[in-house]
């Protein structure tokens, strides 16, 4: 079956597309990638975004229109995914759609919104898409997240040791091979507020790591961001922006005085290796497989690296899956497993009280033409 996976994580900063061959094969899932579009979101959308993303006040009136615009554009994604990786030929699409919020209250999950309404999407491509993924672990008693956990745990089976998957987007998590996969913390999220807040909106977020390196870590700056109580909460856990955001930075900067902006993002860049770093070290990591945009930032990786002597730090390119797809390819093969009727979470990642096949199904132009239901789960993940 060929499959459309389409992401976009909490920097918000772009749609990815990633397409892939999706077969069953015995107790494996193969995956041959097809490639990867990126659309970056409209300028004036993504402020919309941002302006109704926690702690903001929003209006149903603005949701409305996010849910709208976000899924022309997820839509708009899907058909050029199509035309230019699957030669108009592709079967499904699986969308995440963008993380509106995630409602957690004493360490549950209660809820969670996912924007980018998916009739926008089958309307365009024709095809029927699988989307909204995580109420359904919710509502079985999981944190709806990570659920990339399934499709690390298939990929990495196999490799000695204790090998982690972690992923470096605006917010950083973990898969071990003991199903343990947790949210922990910012990666990216607070060095983009920054990078934004200092330059008025000009800068996204630290390219090349160039700011932090020009910086200095501040200390007590440090020692009050690494206070924050999510860090010693146990697992499952997630996060989100709507705790990690620009006013959570102003209030930790608060009597600090005027700090220079380089100073500051040098010290976010280290508070998030520190913290991935005791995360890692608390599943007794043997290898780290790393992914995402925060892998883009050498600063980052280097101060990482350094937290965590003696355990080998590599990239998903180094072993075929390509950095900045991986999520999207996650979530083409957990529409390609609920299309056949399998479950798509580990309830030891999300701390479900049992599997759950996953999403909700918006029929195609033909309707909905599933495969029949596969008798059993797959165990590994192949690349093809």
């Amino acid at each position: 079956m060929r499959v459309i996976g389409l992401m976009s994580g909490t920097s918000y900063d772009a749609i990815d597309a990633a397409a892939a061959d999706l077969s069953l094969v015995g107790d494996s899932v193969v995956l041959e990638p097809l490639g990867m579009v990126s659309e970056p979101y409209d300028e004036e959308l993504r402020e919309a975004l941002t302006a109704a993303l926690p702690p903001a006040a929003t209006t149903l009136a603005e949701v409305c229109q996010l849910d709208t615009l976000i899924g022309q554009a997820f839509a708009a994604a899907a058909v050029r995914a199509n035309a230019e990786l699957c030669g108009g030929r592709a079967e499904l699409v699986a969308s995440h759609g963008q993380t509106g919020y995630h409602w957690v209250e004493d360490g549950a999950v209660r809820g969670t919104l996912q924007l980018g309404q998916p009739a926008w999407i089958a309307e365009a491509t024709g095809l029927p898409v699988v989307a909204d993924f995580r109420p359904r672990d919710i509502a079985a008693g999981g944190q709806g997240a990570p659920l990339v956990s399934l499709v690390d745990l298939l990929w990495l089976r196999g490799r000695p040791g204790t090998p982690v998957a972690l992923n470096l987007g605006g917010i950083a998590n973990l898969t071990a091979p003991d199903g343990t996969a947790f949210d922990t913390g910012p990666a990216c999220a607070l060095i983009d507020a920054a990078a934004r807040g200092f330059s008025g909106g000009r800068l996204a977020y630290d390219a090349e790591g160039a700011l932090a390196a020009r910086g200095t870590v501040h200390e007590p700056l440090l020692e009050r961001l690494s206070s924050e109580p999510y860090y010693t909460l146990p697992a499952p856990k997630t996060t989100g922006k709507e705790l990690f955001h620009l006013g959570y930075l102003q209030d930790a900067l608060a009597g600090l005085g005027t700090l220079p902006a380089e100073d500051v993002i040098a010290t976010l860049t280290l508070l998030t290796a520190r913290t991935v770093a005791d995360a890692v070290r608390s599943v007794a990591a043997t290898e780290v497989i790393a992914s995402g945009g925060g892998t883009r930032n050498p600063v980052l990786m280097t101060l990482l690296a350094a937290e965590l002597p003696g355990v080998p730090l590599l990239t998903s390119d180094e072993l075929g899956l390509p950095s900045a797809a991986k999520e999207a390819y996650a979530f083409a093969v957990l529409g390609f497993l609920t299309a056949h009727g399998l479950p798509g979470t580990v309830p030891a990642s999300t701390g479900a009280r049992h599997p759950s096949v996953l999403g909700s199904v918006t029929p195609g132009r033909r309707g909905v033409r599933l495969p029949p239901a596969a008798e059993h789960s797959p165990v590994r993940l192949v690349l093809g």
